[in-house]
């Protein structure tokens, strides 16, 4: 059986791990929670599947056209009372905690925490009978997760679309599995298929989270003209770059920065960071207007 054909296999059946029961979904299969994509008819529409759909609140800043907590009980209310679940980005929560409330009284599955420490709020989460999902880039964060309360710990390689780090996905998720098992781990980072399924489960990890594939899907918040450049466009045309951060004025801390597809601004700015922010906050107008008009 080749390769392609055994993936098939696995996505034309149903595959119990330690994930699927610990979520009661039918296949290991996450939504990865974009910020300002992964709205609550995704969410809704992974979950339908058999998956876990994940709801994109990110900063939880009402600046960004998502995230406030008005923004986050609509998109509960569009999930249409499905199981779903809903990610912030943890530095940022940091100076919102008030989105966390907002969203575990809408009683979401699962609660997905990335880049920053889960100490303040893993009790809460967890109290709340959400399950606590964690994201992590390297060993360290995921054996500190593991000792802070993380009941599902996601394994994020350099090769995930947004944001990340430096580690590859292929050496990653196994030194993760071992290090934290029993807790048991996702897999995310370049993963797009029933192969990338297959590989995974492979290395360790008892589902996979994915993001950039659903980005294009006609139920994703994003733009039609990012979907059709996702569309048309593969890794060969994607860098690693804070640029689009340093643009719309937000510091993300070391060692993150953000994987995108090239284009003309990435060309002209990447690498050019002190003097972009010199640019702000003009830079940071024009950068909302064109996302708003669909410039890509």
């Amino acid at each position: 059986m080749t390769t392609p054909g055994f993936a098939a296999m696995l996505l034309g059946m149903k595959i119990s791990t330690a994930i699927t029961r610990l979520l009661d979904i039918d296949h290991p299969i996450l939504l990865a929670p974009m910020g300002g994509v992964a709205g609550g008819a995704l969410a809704r529409e992974v979950s339908a599947a058999g998956g876990l759909g994940l709801i994109g609140a990110g900063y939880a800043d009402p600046a960004f056209g998502y995230g406030s907590d008005a923004w986050i009980r609509g998109e509960f209310d569009k999930s249409d009372e499905g199981a779903v679940g809903i990610g912030f980005i943890t530095w940022a929560l940091d100076e919102r905690p008030g989105a966390l409330d907002a969203a575990l009284e809408c009683k979401p599955r699962a609660v997905m925490l990335s880049f920053g420490d889960i100490a303040p709020y893993a009790a809460k989460i967890r109290e709340a009978g959400a399950t606590l999902i964690c994201q992590v880039q390297t060993l360290k964060d995921a054996r500190e997760a593991a000792a802070k309360g993380a009941q599902i710990i996601v394994a994020q390689g350099t090769e995930a679309g947004g944001h990340g780090a430096e580690r590859a996905t292929l050496p990653l998720v196994p030194a993760v599995a071992d290090a934290v098992a029993p807790i048991p781990v996702a897999a995310a980072g370049g993963i797009s298929d029933g192969r990338g399924l297959a590989a995974a489960l492979m290395l360790g990890a008892e589902a996979v989270l994915i993001g950039t594939r659903f980005f294009a899907t006609r139920e994703a918040l994003g733009h039609p003209n990012q979907k059709a450049l996702i569309e048309r466009t593969g890794g060969d045309h994607t860098l690693r770059t804070k640029a689009f951060d340093t643009a719309r004025g937000i510091a993300w801390p070391e060692p993150y920065t953000g994987r995108a597809i090239r284009n003309a601004f990435s060309d002209a700015w990447h690498g050019r960071d002190d003097e972009l922010r010199e640019q702000n906050p003009s830079m940071r107008e024009r950068f909302f207007e064109a996302l708003r008009g669909g410039d890509t």
